[in-house]
């Protein structure tokens, strides 16, 4: 590995972001200092990489900043207070991370901004990379970025965070999934694994465990040609069985601790699905529980969607349909469940129907075209009203 190796830069940068902040920097000098710093490493290490990389950059970052607060007049009120350098030696790292996820996710940002700064600060991520992994212009996202910046430059170190909004922003950040050089769905694994080691929260198990879960299918979820391939029709055996037995274990250990909370509970239907060697083993009442369960903790509806769909599978197509006459018909992905829960009742010409409708509103082009494939699969026994 070399002294400045990508992994090494990614995972020191927050951390000492999270030291200089804890001092008394604003967040946008602290990520100034850190680079500067991380350019004179880059520079310097080559020849004689310190033993101690952290301190050596937060020695720096921090000398850095003080320069920055030194010259600039208008911040001579701050001058006392950024002085007061403490004692050489290794600092305590976990707070000030944690309080930097706080800091990333604050209510303040929308979740486009939460999510940016969150893969800036402690992703360590360039600017380029996130634009590239957002399909947006890199100038774009640099003005995000420092919007963000400047919106949290002032939060108090004294207001607590919401460990809520932090999984929240991780979720969005997985579901973002992937483009570019950058996947964002590994790299939502990579920040929950750590923000697991900070917190002994189950719900932040449980947000792991969704993860890994999920992305336990990922090399199934699509066919030679790059089509999209639903879960029923996986070749299961072309899961990440480990990846999934990782999942497992956490949600188990969260689970046992008796705070249930949205994600432990999406884990628990994901485990579900992958504890089925086959679509026809999934235990089906089960998954119809917890959905049961979400829907008591969220009222979402996306989630009574989706346990329409699960009754559907464990008490037949009509019960799903019944389930699913509760729900409002504007609901994104309403006329594809409706489909499905219909074909499963025998009712293929409504089934077709509806394939047809749900591809036409579908926004992203994978799904419409399965769903295109499924409305042409049931042509023959269209009867439109």
């Amino acid at each position: 590995m070399s002294a400045l190796d990508p992994s090494l830069v990614r995972e020191l940068a927050p951390q000492v972001i999270g030291v200089l902040v804890r001092r008394g920097a604003d967040f946008a000098s602290a990520e100034d200092a850190v680079q500067e710093a991380l350019l004179a490493a880059h520079e310097q290490w080559a020849d004689e990489p310190p033993r101690d990389p952290r301190a050596w950059l937060v020695t720096v970052a921090w000398r850095r900043h003080v320069d920055l607060v030194r010259s600039d007049a208008s911040r001579r009120a701050r001058e006392e207070r950024v002085e007061r350098e403490p004692a050489p030696g290794p600092a305590a790292t976990s707070e000030d991370t944690l309080w930097l996820y706080f800091l990333c996710a604050h209510p303040s940002l929308s979740p486009s901004a939460a999510t940016a700064l969150t893969l800036r600060a402690l992703g360590g991520l360039s600017t380029r990379q996130i634009a590239e992994a957002h399909l947006v212009p890199e100038a774009t996202m640099a003005q995000r970025i420092s919007r963000a910046k400047r919106t949290v430059a002032d939060v108090p170190l004294e207001v607590p965070g919401d460990l809520s909004t932090v999984l929240r922003v991780l979720y969005l950040v997985f579901s973002e999934g992937y483009a570019g050089e950058v996947d964002l769905a590994a790299e939502a694994i990579r920040l929950a694994r750590w923000l697991v080691a900070l917190t002994d929260e189950p719900e932040v198990r449980g947000l792991l465990a969704l993860f890994l879960l999920h992305h336990s299918r990922r090399p199934a979820r699509r066919d030679a040609d790059g089509r999209l391939v639903p879960l029923p029709e996986q070749d299961r055996s072309r899961w990440d069985r480990e990846m999934a037995a990782e999942g497992i274990d956490l949600l188990q250990g969260a689970l046992a601790r008796d705070r249930l909370g949205e994600y432990q509970a999406q884990a628990a239907v994901a485990a579900l699905h992958a504890d089925a060697l086959r679509a026809e083993e999934t235990d089906w009442v089960q998954v119809v529980e917890w959905y049961d369960e979400l829907v008591v903790l969220t009222g979402s509806p996306v989630h009574r969607l989706n346990r329409a769909v699960a009754v559907g599978e464990a008490d037949g197509g009509a019960a799903g349909l019944r389930a699913l006459r509760e729900l409002d018909p504007a609901l994104p992905r309403y006329a594809a469940v409706a489909a499905h829960l219909h074909e499963r009742a025998g009712d293929l010409a409504d089934a077709a129907r509806l394939y047809a409708e749900a591809a036409a509103a579908a926004t992203r082009t994978d799904e419409r075209d399965h769903l295109t494939r499924q409305a042409a699969r049931l042509a023959p026994h269209r009867r439109d009203p």
